[in-house]
């Protein structure tokens, strides 16, 4: 028998912003409450294993369905991030720290193939795609929807 899982309603409020560090990572904290509202049928226009997801999961070798089992057994935060971290490749805290870093300077703006559409959702919102970081537009782009949807 599966449990209730509970989370956030994502119709009602945004999933954690990627910034916040989760046992030391970044992006965590946003997958956890994405993945919970899938399972609990409250994702709302979120996506759960869309390619922000996949950054962690390709940086510690695990998958997305994988990630999914854990959630839907009930597990809590810090029961994902010991899961995480006996999962996959290995990391020590220090290469965790480093990839944090890394993926919360960085900007979509910057990989070619993802150029155009980053400008035009930015630019949607009023920011200027040569200075706007992926968190940026991410966390930008939670508070004007959640806003429009409470107007």
């Amino acid at each position: 028998m599966k449990k209730k899982i509970n989370g956030k309603d994502l119709k009602k409020e945004p999933p954690r912003s990627p910034r916040i560090r989760v046992g030391g990572y970044a992006i965590l904290g946003r997958t956890i409450d994405k993945c919970r509202a899938l399972v609990a049928g409250n994702i709302a226009e979120y996506h759960f294993d869309c390619p922000l997801d996949n950054m962690l999961f390709g940086f510690k070798g695990v998958k997305g369905d994988d990630f999914k089992a854990q959630i839907e057994q009930g597990t809590s935060d810090q029961e994902i991030v010991e899961w995480l971290n006996q999962s996959g490749e290995m990391k020590t805290p220090e290469e965790i720290k480093r990839w944090a870093e890394e993926v919360e300077a960085s900007s979509l703006y910057n990989h070619p193939e993802k150029r155009e559409f980053f400008s035009e959702e930015v630019k949607k919102l009023g920011l200027n795609p040569e200075e706007t970081t992926t968190f940026g537009w991410l966390e930008i782009d939670d508070r004007v929807s959640h806003a429009q949807k409470a107007a």
